[in-house]
């Protein structure tokens, strides 16, 4: 398992709670900061950070990125 920060960890849990786990059920920045309550940047910030470690999937899409939970976390 990779070593996650406790935001790391809190927004994997949330978007697992979110049910953002497969690419038809993907999460926005927003969705998690607002299930998390903390600031957006942040969020965002341990986003790029988790997608990096591989432990989540980032989806480009038209407006909004969506997010997911790679299986096996």
């Amino acid at each position: 398992m990779v070593d996650l920060t406790p935001i790391e960890q809190m927004i994997v849990k949330s978007m697992q709670e979110l049910g953002a786990t497969k690419d038809t059920s993907i999460k926005t920045a927003d969705d998690i900061a607002k299930k998390c309550n903390r600031p957006k940047g942040m969020i965002t910030n341990a986003l790029v950070t988790l997608a990096q470690k591989g432990v989540i999937k980032r989806v480009a899409r038209e407006k909004a990125a969506g997010y997911y939970v790679l299986q096996g976390m």
